[in-house]
């Protein structure tokens, strides 16, 4: 009924909606840079991003444990850049994200690292399991920079007294 897609059609696809979801997440932040930070907001996207892990219940997407290591390893080295990168500034009595000119080449160059590791890795790894290798860089990325957010953030709650 179903014909199987071929890799390349996967890659291709895949490589394009990358570029779309950085472009979109480059645009996201800068919107929410305008307004103030609350425990909440650096919280839940981390949350949200975990049911991506419902796709290991299909075999195509699970990974060998050394890979795993591997791209939680690679995620929290990506992670250093972001938590030293994301600042926050007390202003109008909130506490708000400073806008640094140094993220949007972080963002993309990011970006541009994982896409080139995917197009290097796509010719010896199966689709599905890189797939699931680079959603576990991105959630091996993202929690310790969030968590990093989170200290900073209280950190500065604490120094200026403020309410949020």
């Amino acid at each position: 009924m179903f014909t199987k897609v071929p890799p390349i059609y996967l890659i291709i696809g895949s490589t394009a909606l990358a570029l779309f979801m950085g472009t979109l997440a480059l645009i996201v932040r800068s919107k929410a840079a305008k307004k103030p930070v609350t425990p909440k907001k650096i919280i839940l996207p981390p949350l949200f991003m975990s049911t991506g892990a419902l796709m290991f219940i299909f075999e195509e997407f699970r990974v060998p444990p050394l890979q795993v290591l591997e791209a939680l390893i690679v995620g929290m080295l990506f992670s250093i850049i972001l938590i030293k990168t994301t600042n926050f500034q007390h202003r109008d009595g909130d506490i708000y994200v400073k806008r640094s000119k140094a993220f949007l080449f972080i963002l993309f160059g990011l970006l541009i690292v994982r896409l080139i590791g995917k197009l290097m890795l796509s010719n010896t790894i199966d689709v599905g399991e890189l797939g699931g290798m680079f959603w576990i860089l991105a959630f091996g990325m993202i929690v310790p920079w969030r968590i990093g957010m989170l200290i900073k953030y209280n950190r500065l709650k604490q120094e200026k007294g403020v309410c949020n």
